[in-house]
């Protein structure tokens, strides 16, 4: 898995790092919010995490220019998720169409669920329960009177 952490806070790019690293994970770390379109046409991420601010440009931003270019074919479906500081930055979460966010501080355990849930959904069609083939409902069952 590449992800593409985009944040000029040093202690933003350790918490994700320590949080997310693993044999098959690898991190490109960007410290400017313009430069994260060109990072995503260089080498398709699995994962854009952005925080709210990144060097001159916002996380917001980004995420929408990433949404305008994806509309356009000039870029690939990326996966984002967005580190708030704060529950009232949710809106903003929203408007620029990120798939998920976290508001800050978090613990690794929060993160890692964060990523699951924007990498890995949940099936909502497998928990539909399905009457197996075959089976007779009550009403069609017949009674044999001897």
């Amino acid at each position: 898995m590449h992800i593409l952490v985009a944040t000029d806070a040093d202690h933003v790019v350790n918490a994700v790092t320590d949080a997310l690293s693993g044999p098959h994970t690898s991190f490109t770390i960007c410290r400017e919010g313009r430069l994260v379109s060109g990072l995503v046409s260089e080498r398709t991420p699995d994962l854009v995490v952005l925080d709210l601010q990144i060097g001159s440009k916002g996380g917001m931003a980004v995420t929408m220019d990433l949404r305008l270019d994806e509309s356009s074919g000039n870029l690939p479906t990326v996966k984002v998720l967005m580190l708030l500081d704060r529950q009232a930055d949710v809106h903003l979460a929203r408007r620029s169409a990120a798939d998920a966010w976290l508001v800050k501080p978090f613990t690794p355990l929060d993160l890692k669920r964060a990523v699951r849930g924007v990498l890995y959904p949940p099936d909502v069609t497998a928990e539909v329960a399905r009457v197996p083939v075959g089976a007779e409902s009550a009403e069609e069952e017949a009674v044999v009177a001897g």
